[in-house]
């Protein structure tokens, strides 16, 4: 007999810490629907970003280099997905849900707009008079408002706690009569797994990314980071002489493995620390729980810094997206003058939220090639 989700939820109870979120604790969704009968909500909430379409345009938005760029380069869902598995192993070293900290994982670059970085400063700048424009709040609106797969609902009608995740720097309202006074200044253990999760990836990937596209150097990097060197090292103490690519392979993993191992050691302290014993427990902490060590956190900003000046603003990264960012602002204009072109989903929003915000939208959908192969249809080049 398969089990139902009361007995998925029971085994949660034995399993995971009393810290962690608990489905049968979850604040619900806001739109009523009746539980699922072979998955938890959170599982549930899962599959449904998975099956969106929002989804699967990730697969051609850019992570740094401009999508298609190369082969093996990274795109916005193999980051995505690299996430989620660093997430759910900190998770489960935790006692954490893994259910919610995948689905938080899967879903927190669903807003992300083409060309990266470039396109959200591009869209923040075209829509700096109507609210601006930040990736994390355009997820929301994607799994709130612009998925239209259900008959019932707009968006996914996702439970409170993903959602909570999602939102990252905002505080939803808790929508709970039991609810006492005290203010929520974070979210749940498992928000903040996926996203320090993100940043532990993002880091790896991209010295990977970098090093593959020659604009990195190993040389280099045993130069001016330490913690590089020092990982370099002990791959060759432990296995000599090793090709480029296995070597990279090998010394990379050893950064995320050590990234991985500090998260956890800091935040068993931390949480021991605070006495939680509870997910709003957790909420109602001063500062976040799920952390680096300071030695890490300074080590970290070190190769941010590093990547910033070699990498990111490397003119082979940077030159194609100058070029996307402008191809987006005459699209941008386009769609205001003519906003029949967009389609009628789109055009529906634009009583209740402005032209400029559902030209934002439209845009924000857009995967790198739609967009390249939409403004040449437009413009002829």
């Amino acid at each position: 007999m398969p089990c139902d989700c009361e007995e998925l939820e029971a085994r949660e109870r034995g399993v995971l810490a009393p810290f962690a979120q608990f489905n049968a604790d979850s604040r619900g969704r806001q739109i009523h629907e009746p539980a699922p009968e072979w998955r938890t909500q959170f599982q549930r909430d899962r599959d449904r970003i998975i099956h969106s379409r929002a989804f699967r345009r990730l697969d051609c938005k850019t992570q740094v280099f401009l999508s298609g760029s190369g082969d093996h380069l990274r795109t916005r869902l193999t980051h995505t997905m690299e996430v989620a598995a660093i997430a759910r192993n900190i998770a489960r070293a935790l006692r954490l849900n893994e259910d919610l900290t995948e689905a938080i994982s899967l879903g927190h670059d669903l807003g992300h707009p083409p060309f990266g970085h470039s396109g959200e400063a591009v869209l923040n700048d075209l829509m700096s008079e109507h609210g601006g424009f930040e990736h994390n709040n355009q997820t929301r609106r994607v799994v709130e408002l612009l998925e239209q797969k259900y008959p019932a609902f707009p968006g996914l009608n996702l439970t409170w706690e993903t959602r909570e995740g999602l939102a990252k720097h905002d505080t939803l309202p808790v929508p709970s009569l039991s609810q006492t006074k005290a203010t929520f200044h974070h979210p749940s253990l498992e928000a903040q797994v996926a996203n320090l999760a993100d940043e532990i990836t993002y880091y790896s990937h991209d010295l990977d990314d970098g090093l593959d596209s020659g604009l990195l150097t190993e040389s280099e990097l045993e130069r001016d980071i330490s913690n590089w060197r020092n990982a370099s090292e002990r791959i060759q103490s432990q296995y000599g002489d090793l090709t480029d690519e296995s070597r990279h392979y090998f010394i990379i993993r050893c950064l995320i493995d050590d990234q991985v191992r500090n998260v956890v050691q800091t935040t068993e302290t931390n949480l021991t620390a605070s006495g939680v014993d509870s997910a709003d427990a957790v909420r109602m902490q001063n500062i976040p729980l799920v952390a680096y060590s300071p030695e890490q956190r300074e080590a970290n900003i070190k190769l941010r810094t590093y990547l910033y000046s070699n990498l990111y603003y490397n003119e082979t990264v940077h030159e194609p997206h100058k070029r996307a960012a402008k191809l987006l602002g005459e699209l941008f204009q386009h769609y205001e003058n003519y906003p029949e072109l967009m389609g009628k989903n789109i055009q529906s929003l634009i009583p209740k939220y402005g032209l400029q915000r559902a030209v934002c939208d439209h845009l924000a959908c857009m995967t790198d090639r739609f967009a390249i192969l939409e403004h040449e249809r437009l413009f002829g080049s």
